[in-house]
C-alpha cells in the first residue's frame, strides 16, 4: 500500500569539495555534503564547540536560582515525564545537582503515572510531590504547557523552575501563555535566541546545569581545575536526545558524539551498561541506532506498561548489580510490550481494512487516520499511530480509554502536517471537544470523550484534505543513490556506525538496481533476498514483508554487519522495492 518512489539527495559540489579537501573521506564526505553539512569545522564534535548556555533564556535566571537553593539547603523535587527524554532528565538533574553541591537528603523526584495523573506538571501531580514537602519543583521535559499545576504549586508556597522543550500553549488559539513559573528554561519559549531549538527536554536540563556550574564558580564554589565533569552525564544526554527523536543539528550531534564515545570506552552509568547488557547490544560499538531501538524502548517499556520510577531508578543506581536487576525487568516489560503492541496493531489493520472497504476507497486510505477500541492499551497508542503512518503515509491517531472514561489519543504525523497545529484548527472549529492537546509537528496528543471520537474524526480528516496535497500523501524514500562494489566491506560498516545519524540526519541509505537470484520466507514474514549487485551475488533481508518481488528491481538499503560463528559479513537491509 502506497509503494514509495526512490528519489537521490542531491549533492551539493561545492560543500563535497570542500569536505574533501579538509580530509574528509569521499563517501562520508558525500553523506555530510547531502545533508547540509558545507564546512569542516562543522563536523568538530568537541565540547567546546557547544552552543553556550548564556545564550538559551531563562538559563543564567535558572542557574542564580538554584543557587541560591543550593546554598540555603532548600528541598528540591524534580518533577519527571514517563518517557526516555524524562526518564534521562530526570537522572540528568539529580546526578548533576549532586555533583553541583545540593546537600543530601535535598533531592526528591516524582514521575507520573501516565494512567493516573496523565501528562506534565498537574494539579495532582502538585500534590504527589506535596507528601515530600519540598520548597522548590524543577520540571524537566513537561511544564511549559502546565498553566493550572504551575498555578496550583504556587498556591501552595512552592517556587517552580520549568525546564521544557516542549511548544508554549496558545490562548485563545492565538496568543502564547506561559505558565507563571519562578523560572523558565526553553528554547521554544517566545524571544529565546538560542540557536539550536531541537534540545531535548534532557538536553535543556544539561544545558541549566551547565549555566548553575559557571555560576558556582564565579560565586568561588569552584575553579576552573576543581570543578565537576558534567560530561560525566553526557551518556544519559546522548541517549534521552535520540529516543525522543528531536532534529539532530550540529549541536545535538555534538551531544550524542560525546555521549557515545564515553559509551564506547566504558564510561557510563551502572545502569546504561546494564541496559546495554540486556539488549544483547555491545557497548563498545555503540551507535545511534542502539539508543533509538534497543535502549530507549526498554526505558519507554517502564512509561507505557507499569512505572516509570524503575527506569529512573535503573539510571541513577551506581550499584552493577541493582543495575542489573532493574535492567532485566524492564527486559521483560518490554517483551510484554511487544506482545499488547503487535495484537493493537493486528487489530488496528483489521480496523483499517473495513473502514477501506466501508468507504469503497479501492486500497486509498483517507488523508488522515483516527482509530479507537475499547480494548486499546493506553500506554501503545503512540508506537501503534507510529507504525499506522509508517505503513500508510498518514497522519494516524490511535485512541484508548482512559481510566477516567475519555480518550487518551497519540498521533504521528507525516513531512508537511504539523499535528499540534491541526489540533489547533479542530479546536476551534469543534470547541469542547479537545479537552486537552498539545505536541509538536510530527507527534503530539489529545484527549477527548468518547462520544465526541466522531466528530473528531471527521474534523482531522477535513482538515488533513486541506492542507495536504497529493504530492504530500505520496511517500518518497530519498536515498544516497549507488554504492560502489569496493565499499561493501566491514570497515566501510564499521566507519557509517561511528557516525551520529538520526532524525534530519538520516542514516544513509542506498539504491541500486539488482537482480534478484532467489527469495524466500524466513520467520513467517521476513523477506530473504540473494541479489547480483556489481557482479557479486550479496545477501539481502527485508524485515516485516512476506511479499515476492520481480526479478530485477531498484533496491534501497542500509548496510549491516552480520556476524556468524565469529564471522562477519555484510548484509543488505532493505528499506523499500520498487
Amino acid at each position: 500500500m502506497n509503494t514509495p518512489s526512490i528519489v537521490r539527495r542531491d549533492v551539493p559540489p561545492r560543500p563535497l569539495w570542500a569536505l574533501e579537501q579538509a580530509g574528509v573521506p569521499p563517501l562520508l564526505a558525500r553523506l555530510f555534503a547531502a545533508r547540509g553539512v558545507s564546512r569542516f569545522d562543522e563536523l568538530d564534535d568537541g565540547l567546546a564547540r557547544l552552543l553556550p548556555p548564556a545564550q538559551l533564556k531563562g538559563a543564567t535566571e535558572a542557574a542564580r536560582f538554584l543557587a541560591d537553593a543550593l546554598a540555603a539547603r532548600r528541598r528540591i523535587c524534580v518533577v519527571a515525564d514517563y518517557d526516555c527524554d524524562g526518564a534521562t532528565a530526570c537522572a540528568v538533574a539529580l546526578r548533576g545537582l549532586a555533583l553541583l553541591g545540593a546537600a543530601p537528603g535535598t533531592l526528591t523526584h516524582v514521575v507520573p503515572d501516565r494512567a493516573v495523573h496523565g501528562y506534565g506538571l498537574t494539579p495532582a501531580i502538585v500534590e504527589l510531590a506535596m507528601t515530600v514537602t519540598p520548597d522548590v519543583l524543577l520540571t524537566v521535559d513537561n511544564g511549559i504547557a502546565s498553566l493550572a499545576g504551575v498555578a496550583h504549586a504556587r498556591a501552595r508556597g512552592l517556587d517552580v523552575v520549568v525546564t521544557d522543550h516542549h511548544l508554549p500553549a496558545k490562548e485563545d488559539g492565538v496568543g502564547t501563555v506561559l505558565p507563571d513559573a519562578t523560572v523558565i528554561v526553553n528554547p521554544n519559549q517566545p524571544d529565546c535566541g538560542f540557536e539550536s531549538k531541537n534540545l531535548a527536554g534532557v538536553g535543556v536540563m544539561f544545558y541549566v546545569l551547565l549555566a548553575l556550574r559557571s555560576e558556582l564558580r564565579s560565586r568561588g564554589a569552584f575553579t576552573p581545575e576543581n570543578q565537576p565533569r558534567l560530561d560525566a552525564l553526557l551518556d544519559l544526554v546522548a541517549l534521552g536526545t535520540v529516543a525522543d527523536v528531536v532534529r539532530l543539528d550540529a549541536n545535538n550531534r555534538r551531544l550524542v558524539a560525546q555521549g557515545l564515545k564515553r559509551i564506547r570506552a566504558g564510561k557510563m552509568q551502572a545502569g546504561v551498561a546494564a541496559l546495554f547488557a540486556a539488549a544483547g547490544r555491545d557497548a563498545r560499538r555503540a551507535c545511534g541506532f542502539d539508543f533509538g531501538f534497543a535502549i530507549g524502548p526498554r526505558i519507554n517499556a517502564a512509561g507505557r506498561l507499569s512505572d516509570m520510577t524503575l527506569g529512573i531508578e535503573c539510571l541513577l543506581t551506581d550499584d552493577p548489580a541493582r543495575a542489573h536487576e532493574l535492567a532485566q525487568q524492564l527486559d521483560t516489560i518490554n517483551r510484554e510490550r511487544r506482545e499488547v503492541e503487535a495484537g493493537m496493531r493486528e487489530h488496528a489493520e483489521g480496523m483499517l481494512e473495513d473502514l477501506l472497504a466501508q468507504g469503497g476507497l479501492a486500497g486509498d486510505p483517507p488523508p488522515a487516520l483516527a482509530l479507537y477500541d475499547p480494548d486499546f492499551h493506553e500506554g501503545v497508542v503512540g508506537i501503534v499511530a507510529g507504525r499506522m503512518k509508517d505503513r500508510l503515509h498518514r497522519p494516524t491517531f490511535v485512541f484508548a480509554k482512559g481510566q477516567d472514561g475519555l480518550l487518551k489519543g497519540s498521533g504521528r504525523s507525516i513531512p508537511g502536517f504539523h499535528l499540534r497545529d491541526a489540533l489547533d484548527l479542530v479546536s476551534k472549529r469543534h470547541p469542547g471537544v479537545l479537552v486537552r492537546f498539545g505536541g509538536h509537528a510530527m507527534a503530539a496528543g489529545a484527549t477527548l470523550a468518547e462520544s465526541d471520537f466522531p466528530v473528531f474524526e471527521r474534523a482531522l480528516r477535513e482538515v488533513a484534505g486541506e492542507w495536504l496535497d497529493a504530492a504530500t500523501l505520496s511517500r518518497t524514500l530519498m536515498t544516497d543513490g549507488p554504492l560502489e562494489a569496493g565499499y561493501f566491506t566491514p570497515e566501510t560498516v564499521r566507519s557509517l556506525d561511528a557516525q551520529v545519524w538520526g532524525q534530519a540526519f538520516e542514516p544513509p541509505v542506498f539504491s541500486d538496481e539488482v537482480e534478484v537470484i532467489s527469495q524466500r520466507l524466513v520467520g513467517e514474514k521476513h523477506l530473504k533476498l540473494a541479489v547480483r549487485h556489481g557482479g557479486t551475488v550479496r545477501d539481502a533481508i527485508w524485515f516485516g514483508h512476506s511479499e515476492p518481488v520481480g526479478e530485477r528491481v531498484t533496491l534501497a538499503y542500509q548496510l549491516r554487519l552480520d556476524e556468524y560463528n565469529g564471522k562477519q559479513r555484510v548484509q543488505m537491509i532493505v528499506e523499500g522495492i520498487v
